[in-house]
């Protein structure tokens, strides 16, 4: 075990994959999970649109905008200090053009104080990720299975499963690192792919359904702590059962309420 880091930034985390040492990330919606994922030892916090899903009752994340991130962000930043703070830019803020994607992630960082912003996207927006490194945005990438693609693979597919596809998601992380990626999501990819782009690079990378050699791994909170009743993706491992905790919990307050035995004396303030 080495010493303890204690402000986590985009040069700590290649400080870490040179030395060896595993990065943990995780998402978060608002102050509470942020304290939550600080306070617990993670060492980048991502405000992802995964939100859609998990906070917001949408269908899938390709449904979330720039305005309903930007206030989570802002709530998470109330919350983490340690960890980096990174910030999920929505489908369709970044790609119609460089300039397009320098004004939504410069109100990013500028807006709910995130200290980077993840893009999805290989070789396609490699231009983009060098303009707005460029501009001092720090960019984290994510290739592989992306899910704000869903439609456009037709559904969560595992991504470069044949060698033309595998090759395809090599040249995309060389370039978006050649671009000045500061790290590299790698989602819903063979583990053997995974472990070689992660030798290949100079920049860490995130798993997430991508195998044990990636430089870190992320899960999603709702999925890790068991949040909702909704199936969890094979990708992810739960380690705790919210929801029926917090079921139990739920009921047996209204079930006390009903019995009249909340409030107590202990609960009630004197004249």
């Amino acid at each position: 075990m080495g010493k303890e880091i204690s402000k986590i930034r985009v040069t700590t985390l290649r400080q870490m994959k040179e030395a060896g040492r595993k990065i943990a990330m995780l998402t978060a919606y608002d102050t509470i999970t942020g304290r939550w994922a600080d306070a617990g030892g993670i060492d980048v916090v991502l405000v992802g649109d995964s939100l859609g899903n998990t906070a917001l009752g949408l269908d899938n994340p390709t449904q979330v905008t720039l305005r309903d991130m930007l206030p989570h962000c802002v709530a998470v930043a109330r919350g983490v200090r340690r960890a980096l703070r990174v910030g999920d830019m929505p489908f369709m803020t970044y790609k119609i053009s460089p300039e397009q994607a320098l004004e939504n992630c410069g109100r990013m960082i500028q807006e709910s104080n995130m200290e980077a912003v993840k893009l999805e996207g290989g070789r396609e927006v490699a231009l983009t990720v060098e303009r707005l490194v460029g501009a001092g945005i720090p960019v984290m990438g994510h290739i592989g299975l992306t899910p704000q693609s869903y439609h456009a693979m037709g559904g969560y597919r595992v991504q470069g499963r044949d060698e033309a596809a595998a090759q395809r998601l090599l040249d995309d992380a060389q370039a978006l690192a050649a671009a000045g990626a500061f790290a590299l999501v790698l989602e819903g990819i063979p583990a053997e792919l995974a472990a070689r782009i992660t030798a290949e690079l100079a920049i860490p990378t995130i798993g997430i359904g991508a195998g044990g050699d990636c430089d870190g791994q992320v899960l999603v909170l709702a999925d890790m702590l068991g949040m909702t009743d909704t199936r969890r993706p094979r990708l992810a491992r739960q380690y705790a059962d919210f929801y029926s905790l917090a079921q139990a919990a739920i009921q047996t307050y209204a079930q006390e309420v009903r019995d009249g035995d909340f409030p107590g004396p202990e609960n009630t303030y004197g004249g």
